[in-house]
């Protein structure tokens, strides 16, 4: 049987393109390549997530590996949990993708994502496997206790300090959050509102949360709340709106943390790590602040593997997946967000006011250029219309052409002073690469 991992796990159309036999089979796999007596098992509210928390369980039991159940929970929930136990974990969820998706997220024992090794190990063993047959039905053992654990872990995060006062609106995106993140900022002191947080199975991530803040701005304008946080369907990253109804980015709020940790003396090195996609004036922001920017390529993964390779300790992307890589293994909705709202709290300053003096952000425009021919080709002919951007825009501006690891796509970004040229520079490479394909 043959499944590829993508950029954050495994992935499709649930019943189509991700059968309940492939995620026995892939249950199999991850028993034998990751080991373990038992794994954390949880999943996001979408109405295909019993089915496939089912067939990981026999898929588990098979291999010999006991299903630990800790039912509807963030992905950090698992990650948490496989870190303390140092088992590993799995995550049956398609994070912002809408319901009809789903996937599996694996952690090795400890909590932390898997290598590139690791990966190949498990498709490898997965490819390997013959007709598992019908499996039997194990008895999992509940685990719920875990994501009490994963509360009281995150409360003891704020070394003591509360979040009394602060008046926040929290959209669930009707997803693992729901219940969870709501609870949390209560029980810290924070006055919430809660919206998207009845998931029904089908509502997950629809109009709602971190890939449709629409509804979450207009509410904290119209109730003159501090603030606002949109997690996505799993969780693992949030997005915040300031008391004006303006989004705040990842970027911003890797800035925000920064610059607190900095000032305090706890930003490792006094370096924080983010991704190519990582807009330029956080660069110059960073840097009048006196941290320095380490740069990967695109993905939380690459993020992680900075941070650990070089022991430091924040960083994150744009869509805000943020890392706190002295307090967690992976990027952590939850713990961004009151990280965040403890940082508006003891500067008494509106996130706004923050966010204005961590960076300014330049206007960004981004395309996708199709390609039918070879990814390498179209770069190589477009070379000299690259050099020539990147020379027009020099250092009030920046280029970002990549070839997508996942579609026959080439990625033009480019940031500049003003809307207008950035338009100009992608249109124009734009151009050249639809000639060359």
């Amino acid at each position: 049987m043959t499944l590829r991992f993508g950029t954050d796990g495994i992935r499709g159309r649930a019943y189509d393109e991700l059968t309940v036999p492939a995620v026995e089979a892939l249950a199999v796999a991850a028993g034998t390549v990751l080991g373990g007596p038992a794994m954390v098992l949880g999943a996001d509210p979408r109405e295909s997530g019993p089915d496939f928390v089912a067939a990981m369980c026999r898929g588990l039991a098979h291999a010999g590996i006991e299903p630990w159940l800790v039912g509807v929970a963030p992905t950090p929930v698992v990650a948490h949990a496989a870190a303390v136990h140092d088992i590993p974990g799995a995550m049956v969820s398609a994070s912002h993708n809408p319901y009809h998706d789903n996937g599996v997220k694996f952690f090795a024992a400890g909590g932390r994502k898997l290598t590139d090794a690791q990966q190949a190990a498990l498709e490898a063993e997965l490819a390997a496997l013959g007709d598992l047959g019908e499996l039997a039905d194990p008895t999992p053992v509940d685990r719920t206790d875990l994501g009490r654990d994963y509360l009281d872990w995150l409360r003891s995060t704020l070394g003591g300090r509360r979040l009394d006062g602060v008046d926040v609106i929290v959209d669930c995106a009707n997803g693992a959050a729901s219940e969870l993140a709501p609870r949390l900022l209560a029980d810290l002191g924070a006055r919430v509102t809660s919206l998207h947080d009845q998931p029904d199975g089908r509502n997950i991530n629809d109009r709602s949360g971190s890939t449709d803040m629409s509804s979450l701005r207009a509410a904290v304008v119209e109730q003159g709340a501090q603030l606002g946080l949109a997690f996505d369907g799993d969780a693992d990253r949030v997005l915040a709106v300031d008391e004006r109804g303006q989004m705040v980015d990842g970027d911003h709020i890797i800035g925000i943390c920064a610059i607190d940790r900095h000032r305090r003396g706890e930003l490792v090195d006094d370096t924080v790590v983010v991704t190519v996609m990582t807009n330029l004036g956080f660069h110059q922001g960073m840097a009048a602040h006196g941290i320095a920017v380490h740069q990967t390529p695109v993905g939380d993964r690459n993020v992680l593997e900075a941070l650990e390779k070089n022991q430091w300790s924040l960083g994150g992307e744009q869509s805000g997946h943020v890392i706190f890589h002295d307090i967690a293994t992976t990027g952590d909705g939850l713990l961004t967000a009151i990280q965040l709202l403890d940082v508006v709290v003891r500067r008494g300053r509106s996130l706004a006011e923050m966010a204005r003096d961590t960076m300014t952000r330049l206007p960004q425009v981004l395309r996708n250029v199709q390609v039918s021919g070879s990814a390498d080709d179209a770069m190589a002919a477009a070379g000299p219309e690259i050099a020539r951007v990147e020379a027009a825009l020099g250092s009030r501006g920046r280029l970002l052409v990549r070839p997508s690891g996942t579609e026959p796509l080439i990625r033009v970004m480019a940031e500049a002073p003003t809307e207008a040229e950035a338009e100009a520079a992608v249109d124009g490479l734009v151009e050249v690469f639809r000639a060359a394909t």
